[in-house]
């Protein structure tokens, strides 16, 4: 729990200056208690090796800048519940930071805007449920319908989460 603890400060950190640029609608670690309600929370941190980023920039159509990533696992009873992982990108000019939660067979289960400086509706973000990498391309306009005057946040919420769904089948998908 400890070092969860500590993980989650140095996340916080890090986080500061995207979120400093708009609206914090919830903090991580409220975020992660929520998604995934009664099971203790890893950490799991990855460097990834070029293999894999190529890898996963193939499946998601995404660049990938960081080689550091971290995932949380949610586990109880000794089984593992699912996944998050928590991405900032930006939107025109402004950072948003959003929680991807994904089911143990690596499906969405929930996406949780953190912060930014406009908000989603709970509506258009449960239209991911269930979407995963190779039965669904997640396509704004085909797959997700587009949010009336929001194009760009929507293109990158999408993004966001073929790039989460790319990560999540590469470390932890090609195991099974």
């Amino acid at each position: 729990m400890k070092k969860i603890t500590q993980s989650l400060f140095i996340l916080s950190i890090i986080l500061t200056g995207a979120i400093a640029a708009g609206v914090v609608f919830k903090k991580p670690d409220q975020a992660l208690k929520e998604g995934f309600k009664d099971a203790g929370i890893e950490i799991k941190n990855v460097l990834l090796d070029d293999g894999q980023i190529k890898k996963i920039e193939d499946l998601s159509k995404i660049k990938i800048e960081d080689k550091l990533v971290s995932f949380y696992i949610a586990k109880s009873g000794g089984s593992v519940k699912g996944y998050a992982y928590i991405d900032t990108h930006l939107v025109r000019t402004k950072s948003e930071t959003a929680i991807y939660f994904i089911s143990a067979v690596g499906e969405i289960d929930n996406i949780i805007i953190l912060s930014f400086g406009d908000m989603p509706t709970e509506k258009w973000l449960a239209l991911f449920a269930g979407k995963a990498l190779g039965k669904d391309a997640l396509r704004l306009r085909q797959d997700i319908p587009n949010m009336t005057g929001a194009t760009m946040t929507a293109k990158a919420i999408i993004d966001g989460a073929r790039k989460a769904l790319a990560l999540w089948k590469v470390l932890f998908g090609e195991k099974k």
